[in-house]
């Protein structure tokens, strides 16, 4: 959940960390001091000697968290079933920097679920970027890609970023706006 204020935490093992907005990878060791700042969607963005790092959910243990549930479908679900549970897995996607989840910030551009024959599916994602020049495109991308990939019956998540056409706050729902304060 998110929170206006911080919560101290030590790392309680060696954790790969994602720095913000940069999206270099590195190593955050056992015993590192810092603050949670944000706690949505599974992953944690943690401020640590002046840096703000991004921390995946899997890797939860390591500030004493518990590590998210695995999904569970119905087994007659339908593609649209599917497509519903893609679009809330996509709402578990947020930004390290602003508390609000990526399709209420109107950066899915698009969610089509395609039916194997053999059952399995996959799934094609457009997303887009508040700024083109943001080190977290990929990284995010990565994170929408392991969300989708964690429902039942998905064996693939094909997730593009795009910049066509551009992001602009028009495309925020309402509560995003509201929660980030641009009107």
């Amino acid at each position: 959940m998110y929170s206006r204020s911080s919560e101290p935490v030590t790392f309680e093992r060696d954790c790969q960390a994602v720095m913000v907005p940069q999206g270099d990878e590195v190593t955050l060791p056992a015993g590192a001091v810092g603050y949670i700042t944000q706690a949505l969607g599974g992953s944690f963005t943690v401020f640590v000697e002046g840096n703000l790092f991004r921390i995946a959910g899997e890797d939860a243990d390591a500030l004493g968290k518990e590590k998210p549930e695995p999904l569970r479908v119905p087994e007659d679900a339908t593609d649209a079933d599917i497509e519903a549970l893609a679009w809330e897995q996509m709402r578990t996607c947020f930004d390290p920097e602003i508390p609000v989840n990526i399709v209420d910030l109107g950066l899915v551009y698009g969610c089509e679920v395609i039916h194997g024959d053999d059952g399995t599916r996959r799934i094609e994602v457009k997303i887009t970027l508040t700024a083109p020049g943001c080190g977290m495109g990929e990284i995010l991308a990565q994170d929408v890609r392991g969300k989708l990939e964690m429902i039942p019956t998905v064996v693939e998540a094909d997730v593009e970023v795009v910049f066509d056409p551009p992001w602009n706050q028009s495309l925020m729902s309402e509560a995003a706006r509201l929660e980030t304060g641009m009107w």
